[in-house]
């Protein structure tokens, strides 16, 4: 057997650094009604939104998408839904 040499307490550390997420899930509905500040707002305070999309994606996206993806988050349309997340927080869509 090789000596391997682990130190569990740096790897610890580096955990709790890595997972320190302050951020929600928001369930919303996207439909205009929501000023897009307020989508932006959240996505910013580190909420993760799941929104159900009622009508044209892009339109009603384009208030806080460019802001959101320049910021380094992610949205993701997916069967009706746009999932927008803060920077940090990826979107794995490997399984689609």
């Amino acid at each position: 057997m090789s000596d391997f040499d682990l130190d569990l307490r740096t790897v610890e550390e580096h955990i709790d650094d890595e997972l320190d997420l302050d951020g929600s899930i928001v369930l919303g509905i996207l439909d205009g009604t929501t000023p897009a500040d307020e989508w932006l707002e959240a996505v910013s305070r580190g909420n993760v939104l799941v929104l159900t999309v009622e009508g044209d994606v892009n339109e009603l996206a384009a208030g806080f998408a460019r802001d959101v993806k320049e910021a380094g988050g992610n949205l993701v349309h997916f069967r009706g839904f746009l999932i927008v997340t803060p920077p940090g927080v990826d979107v794995d869509t490997d399984r689609l």
